[in-house]
Parts: C-alpha cells; sequence; structure tokens
C-alpha cells in the first residue's frame, strides 16, 4: 500500500506531468483556435473547454468517443498537481512567504475559472430609445410560454424550457387547467407559407396559424452570425379532450390565442427569459464615428434603473464601464445598425451573472503580492550579503605621518 501510494504521490508532484499537462493545453488551445471556424465561441467553449473530453462521432458510430482530455480534466489535474507539489516541497515561513502567495493566487485562479463555468449565465437585454424592460434574454435557448391573458393588467406566465420539449415530456403545471403534450421537435427548422409548398405534407397543426404554415428540418448551425430556430408541435389536452395542435417557433413571434374554461389564453415559443428585479429604460444610444469616416470612435447607453419604492437612478455603460446591480453586470455589447451611420437607436446590453466575478481579482492581486514579496525578501537577502562582505574585507590603512 505505501508502494503504491508513493507511486501516486511522485506522479502528482512531478514536473514532467505539468509539463505535459501545459504541452496538451497548448495542443487543445490550437484545436479549438482552428475549430472556432465551424463551430463558434460558444459551440468551441462546450465542445472543448467545458468538458472533461473532447469528442468527436466518427463514421458508422452513432455515439460521440472522446478522443482528447477536454478543458475540465487538464485545468483539474493541474490544479491538483499545483496543491501536491506545493504542499509537498514547501515549508511555512517568512523566507517563502511570496511562493505561498504567488501559489494561493494561481490556485484560486483556477478555482475561479471553474466556478465561472459552471456559475456563469449569459442573456442579451435589447432596448430601443425611450423602452423599459425588465426582463432579458438568452441568444442561444428557448422556451414555450402559455400565459392567461384574462387579465388586461396582468400576464400570469407559465415557461416550458426547451429541453422538456425536445425530451417530448408531458406537463402538467398547476396554473394550468391542461396538459401540455409535445408531438414534434425539430432543433432547427425552416418555416414557409403553405401556398409556396404546395406539395408539402398536411400539417400536424390543427389550430392557429400552424395550419398556412411548412416546417422544415434543417441541419444545426454554429456561425456566428446565425442561430439555431426550433420548431414545435404542442398539443393541448383537457380533461374533456383535445383542445388542438399548434405550431411554435422563435420565428412565430406573435403568440396565438385561444379561449378555455372562460378565459383568455396565449401560446408561444419564444428566447429563453431571465426577469430582472427592476427595469431598465433606455434614455439615449449614441454611436460616435470619427468625423469625416465611417469608423466607430465610440458606442454607449444611458439607462434609468428603477425598482419599487426606490428612486430612479441613470447610469452611463459604455466599453469597459459595465454597470452592477443586483448582481448583475450589464456590458455594452453592441447595438441595431442602421443605414446611416451614427443614427442608430437600438442597443444590445449583455447581462451576466457570475457569483465568482471577484475571484480573478482577489487572484491576481495575491500573485502581485507574492511576486513582489518574494523579490523584495530576495532583494533585502542579496543586500545583507553584499554589506556583510564588505564589513570583513582588507582596507589600507591610513599612513602615518
Amino acid at each position: 500500500m505505501n508502494g503504491l501510494f508513493r507511486q501516486f504521490h511522485d506522479l502528482f508532484v512531478s514536473l514532467k506531468l505539468t509539463v505535459t499537462l501545459l504541452v496538451l493545453s497548448i495542443i487543445l488551445i490550437f484545436w479549438a483556435t482552428l475549430a472556432q471556424i465551424d463551430l463558434g465561441i460558444w459551440g468551441v467553449h462546450q465542445k472543448f473547454f467545458h468538458s472533461f473530453f473532447v469528442l468527436e462521432n466518427f463514421p458508422g458510430t452513432e455515439i460521440p468517443v472522446p478522443v482528447f482530455p477536454g478543458g475540465y480534466f487538464i485545468g483539474g489535474l493541474l490544479l491538483l498537481n499545483l496543491i501536491c507539489a506545493h504542499l509537498s516541497r514547501f515549508r511555512l515561513g517568512w523566507k517563502k512567504a511570496g511562493i505561498w502567495l504567488t501559489h494561493t493566487g494561481l490556485i484560486l485562479l483556477l478555482i475561479g475559472e471553474l466556478l465561472s463555468g459552471l456559475w456563469q449565465e449569459d442573456y442579451d437585454l435589447t432596448l430601443d430609445n425611450g423602452e423599459t424592460k425588465n426582463y432579458s434574454e438568452n441568444e442561444r435557448d428557448n422556451e414555450v410560454a402559455i400565459v392567461d391573458a384574462t387579465d388586461p393588467q396582468f400576464d400570469d406566465v407559465v415557461a416550458i424550457p426547451e429541453q422538456l420539449i425536445a425530451n417530448r415530456e408531458t406537463v402538467q403545471h398547476p396554473k394550468l387547467p391542461f396538459r401540455v403534450v409535445p408531438r414534434l421537435y425539430y432543433p432547427n427548422a425552416a418555416l414557409q407559407m403553405r401556398r409556396d409548398a404546395p406539395d408539402a405534407p398536411p400539417s400536424p397543426a390543427t389550430q392557429g396559424m400552424g395550419a398556412q404554415i411548412v416546417a422544415t428540418p434543417i441541419p444545426l448551425t454554429s456561425k456566428e452570425d446565425e442561430r439555431n430556430l426550433p420548431a414545435a408541435f404542442i398539443e393541448l389536452i383537457a380533461p374533456e379532450g383535445s383542445l388542438g395542435t399548434w405550431l411554435v417557433s422563435p420565428e412565430l413571434p406573435m403568440p396565438q390565442h385561444f379561449s378555455y374554461g372562460g378565459r383568455e389564453w396565449k401560446i408561444v415559443m419564444r428566447f429563453e427569459r431571465r426577469y430582472l428585479p427592476f427595469s431598465l429604460t433606455l434614455v439615449k444610444f449614441s454611436h460616435d464615428i470619427y468625423p469625416g469616416t465611417d469608423i466607430p470612435k465610440n458606442f454607449s447607453s444611458r439607462v434609468r434603473i428603477s425598482a419599487p419604492g426606490t428612486p430612479g437612478r441613470e447610469v452611463l455603460i459604455y466599453m469597459n464601464n459595465p454597470m452592477r446591480a443586483g448582481g448583475l453586470t450589464f456590458y455594452q455589447k453592441s447595438f441595431v445598425p442602421t443605414a446611416e451611420v451614427g443614427s442608430e437607436r437600438t442597443t444590445i446590453l449583455q447581462v451576466v451573472r457570475n457569483p465568482s466575478w471577484l475571484m480573478p481579482y482577489i487572484a491576481c492581486s495575491l500573485m502581485a503580492l507574492g511576486l513582489v514579496l518574494q523579490f523584495g525578501l530576495h532583494l533585502a537577502a542579496f543586500a545583507r550579503r553584499r554589506r556583510a562582505g564588505s564589513a570583513f574585507s582588507p582596507r589600507e590603512s591610513p599612513a602615518k605621518s
């Protein structure tokens, strides 16, 4: 047992393991950079860095096969290697205080990256000048919203995640007097009017506008300037029987209306929403360009943040100057271009929730402090040795008169 423990100990404190993992990291980053052309930034993050192994589909196989260690695997081993090597080789003491601080900062940096990958959520908030919203939207995920719109002053919404629709799971929510049964789901689909495709098969939809629309599945896309637009056929079943089947898709942004049980309802597939604890109003969006050119100089958003029971305040959000409120960070991401450069009125803010956002700052501060301290200790020791050597060096005696 001691021999096996010694082998594991020697492996995890080995400098060879460190070098091997660093080489694997370089290969992974190079491969991911090439794959970004086809997968995009989000796809690369999920496939290469936020995974334990890189999976590939080979011809004739349906199950993805691991072909290379992923970011979580390499980063986890680097973290374990660093901790084991540090505990094995260094002892507590003032002479090693700088090394302890530097290594602690590096450990926190690796842990912070892991937590960011697990916890961080990104949404987009699109606002026109003068528009007010209290929610942001996910540009990658969708949801089916069934809305009780009987009260003109209030919408009671039941949001069903896209994953449940994709898995064709029946949903019976306490707020709904009927069951939601997904019948068909396309991860990415193209919609066209039935009059433009007379040879298309009959639509599974029996209610709403779906009967006049043809939904055709198309390959998934990972390009940066494109997004997947799913489509689903959903049947609503009440205790007395079926209420019909609806076609829903983000390409059909307008909700479809129906009545049941003396109440008015709406059904729509939309981008997944995250509601904010306050409202944001775009006071003014500014897109500045260099005079006489179309080259962007700066773009910024002046917004008013308002929460119930509190006075509102205005904040200017621009590049590298985000707004933090309610545990969220709002970055100036982009804008909707217009034909006349500089006349844009629609801003796009990136809304980020990352509970571990402070860890990289703490980690870098500890590393910088550790390096300065260790360098200062070595410099002080060198100066003391030099002074001590000068004190014992032979000197010429003054001449006697």
